[in-house]
């Protein structure tokens, strides 16, 4: 049984194999990195993370107001 759902998963058209799962994998995993800086001093803040952070928002912001639903049931 395990190992249907786990071949399900992999071959799932938005599954590991492809971009739409590991582009938000790395985001989240972007921005758990960034939350876990908020303790830290000033000081020792990365600013290649922050920069990163920051385009990675604006180009995510970006994509988010231009692309077009193309299924009914996406179209809120």
């Amino acid at each position: 049984m395990a190992t249907s759902k786990l071949q399900a998963f992999w071959n799932h058209p938005a599954g590991p194999r492809t971009i739409h799962f590991w582009a938000p994998t790395f985001k989240w995993g972007l921005s758990i990195a960034n939350v876990a800086d908020f303790s830290k001093p000033p000081e020792t803040l990365s600013y290649p993370m922050q920069l990163v952070v920051a385009c990675s928002g604006l180009i995510w912001g970006r994509y988010g107001t231009v692309i077009t639903p193309k299924l009914e049931s996406c179209e809120c």
